[in-house]
């Protein structure tokens, strides 16, 4: 185990005793979100990226130990096990060299090889191997034997080829070889499939296609195994055969004997039979694998910032989920979100309609003194917003709201059990207002692969998927903290040390006793132990609690820490929080022991300074440019505001309020060169696009948040890029004995003139 904490160590850039903590703190039950927040001394202060990294790198391990274990244990059985072959299968340190190692031993069924092996051929396969001189004819005869079916002795010759053949496909330094060379200087190769054109329209770009494996992104990747998978394109993986071969011969090819000849045929035959198609099937796993890493880390990182998208708070909320034929179902929720009401109106459908939504809608913000009104982005969203604009007084705050997910909650178990009376209709649009109250509390009852975020999230590996979705999921609940006495047991559940069941529990507790007015009765709850309330209780709120530190982050283990400093100061807890120069008098350095130590000090006092304070940014409400509701309502060059509604490795999804997002390509992401788009934008950021193009066929909008200055820079930058990189060489300026490449940089931007030859012309007088 201390080989395996070493190695976590190395690759990792830490110290071995902090991957050793970490590993008994997760082996003995503690959270991820608690061994980050709640044990920095023992642990180094690692944060949650390198704790998970930990985990992850640990469990990859074990698995790897155990397979060896199995390989060792099948290769006693079968009488192979020698001390070299012991030595290099304890030597192996990736599944994949394990595997290479024990493919010339592991069992198989029958094979052009084996049957080989039976006849008693394979003396003469070690004479061709060692290219011995002489006749292969001559030689082979001696092996002609009409009982164990060899007739001739060009049918000995070619089981000793099958034998060979073998041989190669399983020599594991060769299969190293050949998969480094599949992956990087193989290509992808696609091309449709007769018949398929039209079917698979939206997969063109790949009808013929090929690019490399090493450079292919995931989005690429994933895409073209969908189309093969629907049997829209045919899909191949390989390098240039001549390069495999080439290798091969390397590995094997000594003479240009006539033994020597048959290594060669061998070979040729060894790759096209069996280790091409054996590399192809690795590579196609390890791309596969490589881009559901990135897919998954794309989707998890939306999840997050969606997650963590900023809360209006406790306000009054008139939500509407629009609709033109069946009518905008409304609700009206207090400031936790409990439904006080509901009713349908119908503002699009004739005079009589509007004039009755009118009336009743006013009688419903009057009644329940609504603050916000909550409004869907999805059909008749701006057409609904518009309407209660020209209705509602200015100070009461109209938004549009996300519905990604709000249908999938409305029909889910969860909507059922909480309003089991109501229509699916209403459930959505409560939905839709508990999110602008508070999105992460909302969200969690949703699965994330239905929150529209993503790419490509259910083609990849759906339980790597899920795993990195738990842990955003817990990480970003607890990173922000709940309230105890409204959050439902759905959101309780991904509390540090909390489960389902320990969920519905305190819910039941909670419902019968009351509320909570301490931490400490949370033990109180049934099944709730020692353990659990250690993992949980730091990242539990209290609002106006009788003891104000119930209200913090601050753990109960440290109380007693924080009473010490109150008393040392001749103050009480609530002075020491309201008064920040008391606070900055606390000499941190006389309070550290062996059990605490400066970061939790410190983390003490800045919870301190605003207890309960929520790490997600400020509210801001957001208005889309008015009079635009359709795709059809767009010119290029306009310049409209926007919210980032999904992030890509390709780019950036921006809804500009016309019922479809359009798509700022990385490219025109930013005036710099960025390798991340995540560099520059996050999910539910408000942003300035520019339309750059409009295909209402296809319903595809494009825009770019580049400044229209840079824009027209880069314009002129590019033709300059390609004129000059199109001339040879120059020799040295003698004026300023620099190279003419270099005062290409230093031409002022010229005219555009739309006559390629003029524009040459121009170049080349100022090159003079």
């Amino acid at each position: 185990m201390n080989i395996q904490f070493k190695k976590i160590a190395t690759e990792l850039s830490i110290t071995e005793k902090q991957v050793s903590t970490t590993a008994d703190l997760l082996e003995g039950g503690a959270t991820i979100p608690f061994i980050s927040r709640y044990r920095k001394e023992l642990t180094g202060s690692l944060d949650e990226i390198q704790v998970m990294a930990i985990r992850d790198r640990l469990f990859q391990l074990n698995e790897l130990e155990k397979r060896r274990q199995v390989i060792l244990a099948s290769l006693t059985s079968l009488g192979k096990l020698t001390d070299v072959l012991k030595t290099v299968v304890n030597a192996a340190e990736t599944l994949i060299q394990l595997e290479d190692i024990y493919l010339p031993y592991r069992p198989k069924r029958t094979t052009r090889a084996s049957i080989a092996r039976e006849r008693g051929l394979e003396p003469l396969s070690v004479i061709f191997m060692e290219q011995q001189e002489g006749s292969i004819y001559a030689l082979a005869e001696c092996y002609v034997n009409t009982e164990k079916g060899i007739l001739t002795a060009t049918e000995a010759i070619s089981g000793a080829r099958d034998i060979l053949a073998e041989i190669m496909a399983e020599d594991p330094g060769l299969r190293a070889g050949i998969r480094d060379l599949f992956l990087n200087k193989g290509k992808f190769n696609c091309r449709v499939i007769d018949g398929q054109q039209e079917k698979g329209a939206k997969y063109s770009d790949y009808f013929e296609w090929s690019e490399p494996v090493k450079h292919a992104p995931s989005h690429r990747v994933l895409a073209m195994r969908r189309a093969e998978k629907e049997q829209i394109v045919w899909l191949e993986i390989r390098p240039e055969a001549e390069d495999a071969i080439s290798l091969m011969e390397s590995y094997f090819l000594k003479s240009e004997t006539e033994t020597g000849t048959q290594v060669k045929m061998a070979i040729a035959d060894s790759y096209k039979r069996l280790l091409g198609p054996s590399m192809e099937t690795e590579v196609r796993l390890l791309t596969r694998k490589k881009a559901d890493q990135a897919a998954i880390k794309v989707f998890t990182e939306n999840i997050r910032q969606l997650l963590l998208a900023p809360a209006m708070g406790e306000k009054r909320v008139l939500a509407i989920d629009p609709g033109f034929r069946t009518g905008c179902k409304v609700v009206c929720l207090d400031e936790q979100g409990k439904l006080l009401d509901n009713a349908t109106i119908f503002p699009h459908t004739g005079a009589g309609g509007l004039a009755e939504a009118e009336k009743l809608l006013k009688a419903l913000i009057m009644a329940h003194q609504i603050n916000v009104v909550a409004i869907g982005n999805g059909t008749a969203g701006r057409e609904t917003e518009m309407f209660v604009r020209n209705i509602v007084v200015e100070s009461l705050v109209v938004v549009m709201v996300s519905e990604n997910g709000a249908s999938v909650y409305s029909a889910s178990e969860v909507a059922r059990e909480e309003f089991g009376e109501y229509d699916i209709t209403v459930r959505g649009a409560v939905s839709i207002g508990r999110r602008l109250i508070d999105p992460l509390a909302e969200l969690v009852k949703i699965d994330p692969k239905s929150m529209g975020v993503g790419q490509y999230q259910h083609d990849v590996d759906q339980k790597l998927l899920q795993v990195s979705l738990d842990d955003t999921v817990i990480s970003c609940v607890n990173q922000v903290g709940v309230e105890l006495n409204t959050a439902s047991k759905q959101l309780l559940s991904y509390v540090s040390g909390l489960n389902a069941a320990l969920g519905q529990q305190i819910v039941e507790y909670r419902n019968k006793n009351g509320a909570f007015t301490r931490r400490e009765d949370l033990k109180k709850v049934p099944r709730l132990g020692d353990k659990a309330f250690e993992q949980a209780a730091g990242f539990l709120r209290i609002r106006n609690a009788e003891n104000p530190l119930d209200s913090s982050a601050v753990h109960p283990e440290r109380y007693d820490l924080v009473h010490q400093m109150a008393n040392d100061l001749n103050t009480d807890i609530s002075t020491l929080i309201s008064n920040d120069s008391l606070r900055k008098e606390i000499k941190l350095r006389s309070y550290v022991s062996q059990a605490v130590g400066l970061p939790t000090l410190q983390d003490i006092v800045l919870e301190l300074a605003k207890p309960g304070r929520d790490p997600r940014e400020v509210f801001e409400v957001f208005n889309f440019t008015d009079g635009l509701n359709s795709i059809a309502d767009l010119k290029v060059g306009m310049q409209l505001p926007g919210i980032i509604t999904n992030i890509t490795n390709f780019g950036a999804f921006v809804d500009i309020g016309v019922h479809q997002d359009g798509l700022v390509h990385m490219s025109q992401l930013s005036n710099r060169f960025i390798k991340d788009p995540n560099e520059v934008v996050k999910v539910q950021q408000k942003v300035l696009v520019t339309v750059t193009d409009v295909d209402i066929a296809r319903k595809r909008i494009a825009l770019s948040m580049k400044t229209p200055e840079k824009q027209q820079e880069k314009q002129v930058a590019k033709p300059l890029e390609r004129i000059a990189s199109e001339r040879k060489p120059a020799k040295q300026s003698e004026s300023t004995n620099m190279p003419r490449k270099k005062m290409v940089s230093k031409v002022r931007k010229p005219e555009i003139e739309t006559d390629l030859a003029s524009k040459l012309a121009a170049l080349k007088d100022k090159f003079k």
